[in-house]
């Protein structure tokens, strides 16, 4: 997780407490997801292997 998604789960969680924390950790598992898509899309564009 970087530190911009920690800061904001942080203050999901902290100052809007009507927030359900399965909103937010879905939320933090869908931008992973796609974090994850988007690296490996990165790298199949040019031809090479991600690192392990």
């Amino acid at each position: 997780m970087s530190t911009n998604e920690i800061r904001r789960l942080l203050a999901a969680l902290a100052f809007t407490p009507l927030v359900c924390i399965d909103h937010v950790m879905h939320w933090s598992h869908w931008r992973r997801e796609r974090q994850q898509q988007a690296r490996d899309c990165h790298y199949r564009r040019r031809g090479e292997r991600p690192p392990d």
